[in-house]
């Protein structure tokens, strides 16, 4: 009689678990470590093809030296950060890291910009191909990005929908940071129209 009860106190605390969430919780996160694994790949690909960007532009006579400077700085503080698994569960190390990647990506932008400037740079084949594998990578940066960010929804709706809201009280699965704009308040504010003929 008494194995009987246990069989069914288990059968019953077994039952109880699959509908409280759990493997669910399983599943995103595992989801969300390989989805920022791909991240982290994509920005890696793109600092690997930072130097190689400077030295073609280097070769440029008269290029702006603070333009390329800034570049090579901002590489270096996006590598110098320690990624680990536990900066996905850590807003304040996950905002560091977006900022240094957000530095990175407008010193490059910069860099393009100034680069428009210079004729026989944007005639430099080495150069042209560098531009286009960048633009390439910026791209799978934001696909990456945004695979990124439909998982951490998925988990974070879970983590505070009911019941598996309890779950995650249980086992501390706290909602995980997401990526978010740098500039919001800037990008928030409509722009202004003027329609009014210029003055003379």
């Amino acid at each position: 009689m008494t194995m009987t009860k246990r069989w069914l106190v288990m059968m019953a605390v077994l039952l109880s678990l699959t509908g409280c969430g759990y493997n669910d919780f399983q599943r995103l996160d595992e989801a969300t470590k390989s989805a920022w694994s791909e991240v982290l790949n994509q920005y890696q690909r793109r600092a690997d093809l930072v130097p190689n960007i400077v030295a073609t532009v280097k070769g440029q006579a008269n290029f702006e030296q603070e333009t390329l400077t800034k570049v090579v700085e901002a590489r270096a503080k996006a590598t110098s950060i320690q990624v680990t698994p536990e900066t996905l569960n850590n807003p304040e190390a996950f905002n560091k890291f977006q900022q240094a990647q957000g530095e990175l990506t407008g010193a490059l932008s910069r860099l393009m910009v100034v680069a428009e400037r210079y004729p026989e740079l944007q005639a430099n084949q080495a150069f042209r191909d560098l531009r286009v594998t960048l633009e390439g990578t910026e791209n799978r940066i934001t696909v990456a990005r945004n695979r990124y960010i439909q998982t951490v929804q998925e988990y974070n709706v879970l983590a505070r929908s009911f019941p598996t809201n309890l779950t995650a009280m249980v086992f501390s699965y706290s909602p995980k940071p997401n990526f978010t704009v740098q500039n919001e308040a800037q990008i928030s504010t409509p722009p202004t129209v003027d329609f009014s003929a210029p003055k003379k």
